[in-house]
């Protein structure tokens, strides 16, 4: 997978979130999420045993786009509400339970019983809900450039970066910016 400029991954295991929004690369039209086999393929490498369906594609693709829509609303869009409607129905197919381990802590873990794309949705929830505790989850962005919307971790120290690169879409902003100022009348 790209990944542009500079930019680190984001921290693990958030970086499922953003490999899984990052399946689909706008700009070079590309989609690695086409097949049952490509869900499966890539549940597989992250260590979720599960075979899955082209139903479960679309909840796949569904919930990789809404994850986009949230991760651009950390850059301060708003998430529209079909969208927040779309990512609770999907968790809601996919609930989370309590596992405890040999200290008595305690973790989000997803329920038994769930089968292909739910097993993902489930992980994502589990993934999200320990960023939110940890204060990382606001860091995962989308690219505000329409034509990327790449999601990246921002691991500026003010935590307020727009674009996934600046090289390349900050400097493209930037430019039709200063191009819109410079037009006469």
């Amino acid at each position: 997978m790209r990944q542009p400029g500079d930019r680190a991954p984001a921290p693990a295991p958030l970086s499922l979130v953003q490999d899984l929004a990052n399946t689909w690369d706008i700009e070079a039209g590309r989609d690695s999420l086409r097949t049952a086999e490509d869900l499966t393929a890539f549940c597989a490498a992250r260590g979720m045993t599960v075979t899955c369906t082209e139903d479960d594609v679309a909840a796949a693709r569904a919930l990789r786009e809404g994850l986009r829509d949230a991760c651009q609303a950390h850059t301060g869009a708003d998430l529209p509400p079909p969208v927040r409607q779309a990512l609770t129905r999907l968790f809601e197919r996919a609930p989370l339970t309590v596992a405890f381990d040999d200290a008595g802590g305690a973790r989000p873990a997803p329920a038994h019983g769930l089968a292909g794309a739910d097993v993902l949705v489930a992980e994502v929830g589990r993934v999200v809900l320990d960023a939110v505790a940890a204060g990382t989850w606001p860091r995962l962005k989308a690219c505000a450039a329409h034509g990327c919307r790449w999601v990246y971790y921002d691991h500026s120290p003010g935590g307020r970066s727009r674009w996934c690169t600046m090289d390349i879409c900050g400097a493209r902003a930037k430019m039709r910016a200063y191009r819109e100022r410079k037009r006469p009348g």
